[in-house]
């Protein structure tokens, strides 16, 4: 749903990280790129990165019971 703050399997912060991507990413740049230049460099905060499907505004639209 919401990015993770820190990365499930290293615990190296990486949710500030998220906008900065995003915003990146809708430049048309190289996923690659951008996450290389982020500083990411672990296999595990990269598979983070790539595999995040943001699901927030889907999910705030059902209401809770």
């Amino acid at each position: 749903m919401i990015i993770p703050v820190r990365c499930f399997s290293c615990g190296k912060p990486v949710g500030h990280l998220w906008e900065e991507y995003q915003e990146k990413l809708k430049k048309k740049e190289e996923p690659k790129k951008v996450l290389d230049s982020l500083g990411l460099e672990r296999y595990c905060c990269r598979a983070l990165f790539l595999g995040h499907v943001d699901l927030i505004d889907t999910a705030a639209k059902f209401k809770k019971f």
